[in-house]
């Protein structure tokens, strides 16, 4: 389990590095290089445009991939998805500027966002189920939060290197060719995580299937729609946290409010770090007292504070803004930290892949892609603190609060499973 755990652990952080990179580029460079015709606002919103492609693209990949992992495994999705994400995270620090090339940059911006979505799309399911369907099921909470320990170490990765490049180079230099240094590294970390998962088994919930489904999606449809708009509308409002906290208030507070960005940077990065270390400790409580309450309790959390998150990010303090990030990320890590164990366990096997990736991806296009524009389009309408902002997100709340009050506990149940072999 600690083997498989650690190439989980290990391939998301690679890949939510590439998906993350890009939506720190976007907030600090992407709008004067690529959409340079347009204000600065709305050379950000066309910014964050491309950046949402990427959520919009998630759905499919879960679809493709899930089709794979449904039918074939869970191993093949590990590495095609990595190397799609990889391959395309790279080619972004390729593409000239407009200055260059024209309207052929955002073009080719666009197509590489789209990939990486795909990818990333297909690998959250994979990731998940490796350690899910081989974790004892008293202990599955534990086991499958590995992966979801992924994305914060990806977003410390690249925001760590954006932070250095930034402190280490003039805003000219940045500018020409430092925003690209991590897009490049990206190859680097793609060959080292197909390195660690080239020897990882195939599950043996997998095999233990009798019957694969023919065609995995049409069945999830069929049987699941209920459960899989539950289970995106339950995502939603920890998407929206992430995305508030990670991208558009970077951005907000870089460009409305005129804090430095190594500040910036700093202050999310400290709260990231604390929420990926709270993380196992959330999920080891779910196989205590069960996977829906801690989700209940994180949405009904995150309710309640997102007018002291936008009040506190307005003063431009860099103490008052660290601690309404990390409030809003232990409220978000209450409910991600169980769904890699939670999601799998609503679903049967046949159909889990495509079914649990599903529904995490869409509440990413519900919750991920339009909180950045719409936050981006509704600060910039006033001069004082975005309280509009502050009243989406809590709509945005207690709408996952109540689709986890329809969600079944499972910890129950498969706490009398057997433990896998």
């Amino acid at each position: 389990m600690t083997r498989l755990a650690t190439a989980s652990l290990a391939g998301t952080a690679i890949e939510f590095y590439d998906f993350f990179i890009y939506g720190t580029a976007a907030a600090l460079v992407l709008g004067p290089l690529f959409f340079p015709t347009f204000s600065p606002l709305a050379g950000t919103l066309a910014a964050f445009g491309t950046f949402g492609i990427g959520f919009l693209a998630r759905p499919l990949g879960s679809v493709l991939f899930g089709h794979i992992g449904d039918r074939r495994g869970r191993r093949p999705v590990l590495i095609a998805s990595l190397l799609l994400t990889g391959g395309a995270t790279v080619a972004v620090g390729c593409v000239p500027t407009y200055d260059a090339i024209g309207l052929f940059a955002p073009v080719l911006l666009l197509v590489l966002r789209f990939l990486q979505g795909l990818g990333l799309g297909g690998e959250w399911g994979g990731a998940v189920l490796l350690t899910a369907e081989h974790a004892p099921a008293g202990r599955r909470g534990l086991w499958a939060s590995f992966p979801q320990i992924g994305p914060s170490v990806g977003f410390l990765l690249a925001n760590g290197v954006m932070l250095a490049l930034t402190a280490g180079l003039t805003d000219a230099q940045f500018a020409a060719w430092g925003w690209r240094v991590p897009f490049w590294a990206a190859g680097v970390l793609a060959v080292a995580g197909l390195w660690l998962r080239h020897s990882v088994t195939e599950t043996p919930q997998f095999l233990g299937v009798q019957e694969h489904a023919r065609v995995p999606l049409l069945e999830v449809v069929r049987d699941h729609w209920r459960l899989v708009l539950l289970t995106a509308g339950s995502m939603a409002i920890g998407y929206a946290i992430f995305y508030t906290v990670s991208t558009w208030a970077l951005a907000y507070g870089t460009e409305q409010l005129g804090v430095a960005r190594t500040v910036m940077l700093t202050s999310i990065m400290a709260a990231v770090a604390i929420k990926g270390a709270m993380t196992p400790f959330a999920a080891m409580l779910s196989d205590r007292v069960g996977r829906r309450p801690l989700c209940l309790y994180g949405a009904g959390a995150a309710a309640l504070w997102m007018f002291p998150l936008i009040g506190l990010l307005s003063t431009g303090e860099p103490l008052l803004m660290f601690c309404g990030f990390l409030v809003a990320l232990l409220a978000f890590i209450a409910m991600f930290s169980v769904l890699a164990a939670y999601l799998p366990e609503l679903y049967e096997p046949r159909v889990r892949c495509t079914g649990a990736a599903v529904g995490y991806n869409l509440g990413g296009v519900l919750g991920g892609a339009l909180t950045p524009i719409v936050a981006t389009v509704v600060a910039g309408r006033g001069d004082g603190p975005p309280w509009g902002v502050a009243a989406y997100l809590t709509v945005i709340a207690l709408v996952s609060l109540g689709c986890f009050a329809l969600l079944p506990e499972t910890r129950p149940a498969v706490a009398r499973e057997p433990a896998a072999a």
